[in-house]
């Protein structure tokens, strides 16, 4: 597992030196590990969040789902791909919308599903394949892509946008 990534802050005292987190990597050898940053994530994540999840096919982008829904009181065999549904809805201790936009023809597609009610609602949405319906996103929301390390691991790059998560950043990196 490694750290955040430094960016310059903003707004700072003459003089005063400060970092602002923007970005994050988890590294996970085992699905316990990914199960990890599932409760992370769980734990730091605003009420009303939007995460942006990219990677390719298999690299895990269900099961970082299912490791917080998981993590939130939603059993692990209810969250399920939602490719051909296009959006699931899981309900623990929070809310957890779950949209894959792999078999969309386009963005107006995407919008076409409402998701702007999911992106205002008080809940945790999380896009698959959001890289092919980044111009729909929020301005504000986390992003996380997911790289193949190699069978068994895969490397996990966390990045805000928007202050709004940057708090979400600064508390994963204080779990460490």
């Amino acid at each position: 597992m490694t750290g955040p990534t430094d960016h310059p802050g903003a707004g700072v005292e003459r003089g005063a030196t400060c970092t602002m987190k923007t970005e994050f990597e988890f590294v996970a050898d085992t699905e316990a590990a990914t199960d990890l940053l599932g409760q992370r994530l769980a734990a730091a994540l605003p009420p009303a969040a939007v995460v942006a999840l990219s990677g390719t096919l298999g690299a895990g982008k269900t099961r970082l789902v299912q490791a917080v829904a998981t993590a939130l009181g939603v059993a692990a065999d209810v969250v399920t791909s939602p490719t051909f549904v296009l959006c699931q809805q899981y309900d623990g201790t929070r809310r957890i919308y779950h949209l894959d936009t792999y078999r969309l023809k386009d963005a107006d597609e995407f919008l076409e599903l409402g998701v702007e009610e999911y992106f205002d609602a008080d809940a945790l949405t999380f896009i698959e394949w959001a890289e092919r319906v980044e111009d729909c996103l929020p301005a504000e929301r986390l992003s996380i892509t997911i790289h193949i390390e190699d069978d068994d691991r895969r490397r996990f790059v966390v990045q805000s946008h928007g202050s709004q998560y940057h708090s979400t950043i600064a508390r994963l990196a204080a779990a460490e």
